[in-house]
């Protein structure tokens, strides 16, 4: 992330407080961010989508949706990859100003990868970030992104983890890279679409490659964030468990 784009989110608050853990905190959404750090994820894509991360989160279009409303957003992130390798990166923090914005999105910039020779454990991530949401804040609506570039290759898969942990309540969007000679377009697509997302108003986004991660990211974001699409009810996309 540029200096630049650092600064014009500093600049914004002069009297914000640094980012911090929470307990409880009433809030609109708590967004639980989980991101691939799989063996098919290499070292440079590793950088962009890391690097894309924080320069999404300091996007001046996603720092104008998380104050969107005066009730703040809980936000926290892992990282993700075999059975038992999932790192938090950034541990449950109230949102209230962009000072507390631009502390977590230095903390991910400051963030380095746990793993990097494990499969794609998908399950055991969901049951992770329901583990998360169970020590989250209390807030109105619950929101884990899980972003991939390849279909779980380990362990038990999606529709397992929503048998075997607590998602009631909890929507799954999702963000697919397609990164690996058209996997996304023939085979990843409908395994997020049938597989992994879940919830009302249950989403996928597209990144086309590492490179493109920061803008579907920031898409995203922007999205998820937004009180119109928080409080909507419809349904877009749904596991088969959710659909009957």
């Amino acid at each position: 992330m540029s200096n630049r784009r650092l600064s014009a989110v500093a600049l914004m608050s002069l009297m914000g407080l640094a980012a911090h853990p929470v307990n409880a905190a009433e809030c609109r959404l708590a967004l639980l961010l989980a991101i691939d750090v799989s063996s098919s994820v290499d070292k440079t894509e590793d950088q962009l989508q890391r690097g894309g991360l924080v320069a999404a989160l300091t996007a001046p279009e996603v720092t104008a949706a998380f104050f969107a409303s005066e009730t703040p957003v809980a936000l926290a992130i892992y990282e993700w990859s075999g059975r038992y390798n999932q790192e938090i990166l950034l541990d449950w923090t109230l949102i209230q100003s962009p000072a507390n914005l631009l502390s977590a999105a230095e903390t991910v910039a400051a963030s380095t990868r746990s793993h990097n020779d494990f499969p794609t454990a998908m399950g055991y991530a969901l049951g992770f970030g329901a583990k998360m949401f169970k020590r989250a804040p209390s807030c109105l609506y619950q929101t884990l992104d899980m972003a991939g570039d390849g279909q779980n290759n380990e362990g038990f898969p999606p529709s397992s983890a929503y048998n075997a942990f607590p998602f009631d309540g909890i929507t799954v969007n999702g963000l697919v890279v397609n990164a690996a000679d058209f996997e996304a377009e023939t085979q990843l697509i409908p395994f997020y679409q049938n597989e992994v997302i879940r919830g009302p108003g249950a989403f996928i986004e597209i990144a086309q490659g590492f490179e493109d991660y920061e803008r579907a990211m920031r898409r995203k974001l922007e999205r998820e964030l937004s009180p119109k699409f928080i409080g909507a009810l419809p349904f877009e996309n749904t596991n088969k468990k959710d659909a009957g």
